[in-house]
């Protein structure tokens, strides 16, 4: 019990220590965990073989991963993607795994090697890539949605992989011993695989009836059985039997496709998509939430500690050779499929730099296959040193494509529409918030130019009689040919808050008399938008909070007329509030650590209590006047 104690304070410290460094240094939590990991493993040796152990279960985290990412996802959103998953994602499978094989080749080895380390090193990391997706915001770029079909071709591709590497055996089967030796396999083993096995020994018409069964399982139970398991975990009225049941649910399909062969994520991601479209989604996401986290986060713990030094330092060029060459034949075959499937500018670069990596069920692969007799041991602690290293780079891959796209906003050569109109209103950016500006704007006569990055977005427009241009909003060259000379006001309604305050400087400096409103995501954001040269700046959330607020005091007595009031008091206490903050706002300097502004804002917060008091004491002398 001690040690298990003392091993949770190493690893939990280490996370706790290192990833919020990380992440103010700007490198990403996932670099953070994996930097953790060497530092507790290789470096210091606070933790030892236990580390493997903990990385099966780690990898549960993975399989979380992809259920929730299923919940996002509707069924017809998986078919609308079949194109990549079968095009992009076999393409990828298929070169990089024919590129390895002939490069292991020339290195003096079979082609039965080249081909299963080519299969090994073909998966990219899903938990890496999706994690780091996912916290840059990028999983909805076209860059991002590509990535994501490959990653899910490659969880489908593990199930034939794993089938095919036991007929590429060259020697007697062999498994590792508890010091760490090599022996001959025992019938040990395999009984032991059989009796967790539904599909061991049946024939191979046995195996596709029982693998379609579990799965047509799945999906039945998925639709009707979770509406009446919720509704009786309901009546019990506490709340970790939610997370309890979120928690059988993944663990049962996961055990389930393994006992069927089929990868447990895989399952859990199916078993997602089916659940799209149900109401406890929400539910499930959120109960399930930390788990991903914590186990994916001692997952990228367990590669760092896992990563064997001393090997690296006895061949260094060797094995740093082996992952660059892996890294660029993995990044040719991506960059030449973005070319074919039309990715452009970022998400070219995205696609190809985030996925150039060997991923976790490298490491599984090459367990398995070193235990089929495919792979000798030695090779094999190279394959899964090659392996972990490359993980390890990725996340400094993710920042060398910040600083590309970062120089690319202005320079990247997309096919933008050519924008033939002028308006006296220009729109940047046209999803929730920009719409709607749209739409009343020329309701009332006056005439609109809309830009927006999203192609998506546009075309959709187009079909509802909206017209709209695809194009980089903060491209010059795109607002010059919008009428940014001669409009008279620039909406900015563009999500990213660093393109929406370089867009909001680009057009004050070029128009001094222009009138320019922008979209802020919060107070910061309003700061920043307001150094820049914004006339009119409108958080995204705050009228519809201050409407919340006023049907609140209406429901607790206040009438209408009091309701609206103390609402227009605040609004108006807010405003003049901003301004005086916004003067006392320091760039770059978290606002809690702006003394100046920490004791203006406690001033304004008691001013706003004597400014609604005093507007109800006005109030109730009217009323008794009268």
């Amino acid at each position: 019990m001690e040690t298990f104690l003392l091993q949770a304070t190493i690893y939990l410290g280490a996370a706790v220590i290192a990833v919020p460094l990380a992440a103010r240094l700007g490198l990403g939590s996932v670099l953070g965990y994996l930097l953790a990991g060497v530092v507790i493993g290789p470096l210091t040796g606070l933790v030892g073989t236990e580390a493997q152990d903990i990385q099966h279960f780690a990898e549960f985290g993975v399989v979380v991963m992809l259920f929730l990412i299923g919940l996002e996802l509707e069924p017809r959103a998986l078919w609308d993607m079949r194109d990549r998953l079968i095009g992009l994602g076999g393409l990828q499978v298929t070169l990089t795994t024919v590129l390895i094989m002939g490069a292991t080749m020339a290195l003096g080895h079979s082609w039965e090697i080249g081909l299963a380390i080519g299969l090994t090193v073909a998966l990219s990391s899903t938990a890496i890539v999706l994690q780091t997706l996912t916290e840059k915001g990028l999983m909805q770029t076209g860059g991002g949605r590509s990535a994501f079909s490959v990653l899910l071709t490659q969880d489908i591709a593990v199930i034939p992989i794993l089938a095919l590497l036991p007929l590429l055996a060259i020697a007697a089967p062999v498994k590792f011993t508890a010091d760490g030796s090599m022996q001959l396999a025992l019938d040990e083993a395999h009984d032991e695989h059989a009796a967790l096995s539904l599909v061991e020994g049946l024939p191979g018409w046995g195996v596709t009836l029982v693998t379609l069964g579990a799965v047509a399982a799945v999906i039945l139970a998925g639709v009707f059985l979770t509406r009446p398991v919720f509704r009786y975990i309901h009546q019990a009225r506490l709340r970790e039997m939610y997370t309890a049941l979120a928690l059988l649910m993944v663990v049962s399909i996961a055990v389930l496709m393994g006992m069927v062969g089929l990868s447990p994520a895989l399952g859990t991601f199916l078993a997602g998509v089916v659940l799209a479209n149900s109401e406890f989604r929400h539910e499930l996401e959120s109960d399930l939430e930390p788990f991903k986290g914590l186990l994916l986060g001692l997952f990228f713990i367990t590669v760092g500690a896992g990563i064997n030094f001393q090997l690296l330092f006895r061949e260094p060029g060797y094995i740093l050779g082996l992952t660059a060459g892996v890294m660029v034949i993995k990044g040719i075959v991506l960059f030449g499929l973005a070319l074919l499937f039309k990715l452009r500018g970022k998400d070219r670069w995205l696609f190809t730099l985030g996925l150039a990596q060997a991923g976790e069920f490298g490491f599984v692969l090459t367990s398995f296959s070193t235990q089929q007799g495919v792979l000798s041991p030695d090779l094999a602690g190279q394959l899964l040193l090659v392996v972990a290293l490359s993980m390890l780079i990725t996340p400094l891959l993710f920042i060398v494509y910040d600083v590309l796209s970062g120089r690319m906003v202005e320079t990247e050569d997309e096919q933008h529409d050519e924008v033939d109109e002028k308006g006296t209103v220009i729109i940047a950016g046209i999803g929730r918030f920009g719409q709607i500006v749209n739409r009343l704007v020329e309701s009332a006569g006056f005439s609109t130019v809309v830009i927006d990055s999203n192609l998506a977005t546009v075309q959709m427009m187009r079909k509802f009689g909206f017209r709209g241009f695809f194009g980089d909003p903060t491209r010059p060259d795109l607002l010059n040919a919008a009428g940014l000379a001669d409009a008279k006001v620039l909406v900015v309604a563009i999500d990213n808050k660093a393109s929406a305050t370089q867009l909001v400087a680009y057009a004050r400096k070029a128009r001094p008399d222009l009138h320019i409103i922008a979209r802020a995501r919060d107070r910061v954001h309003v700061f920043e938008l307001y150094n820049a040269g914004a006339n009119d700046i409108v958080r995204e959330m705050f009228d519809s909070s201050l409407r919340a607020g006023r049907y609140a005091l209406e429901n607790l007595g206040l009438t209408e007329f009091e309701a609206a009031e103390a609402e227009q008091t605040f609004y108006q206490h807010d405003r003049k509030a901003v301004r005086e903050l916004a003067e006392l706002w320091q760039p770059g300097v978290p606002v809690q650590d702006i003394p100046g502004y920490v004791a203006r804002a406690k001033q304004l917060n008691n001013e706003l209590e004597t400014a609604l008091a005093s507007r109800q004491q006005s109030d109730e002398n009217k009323i008794t006047k009268t």
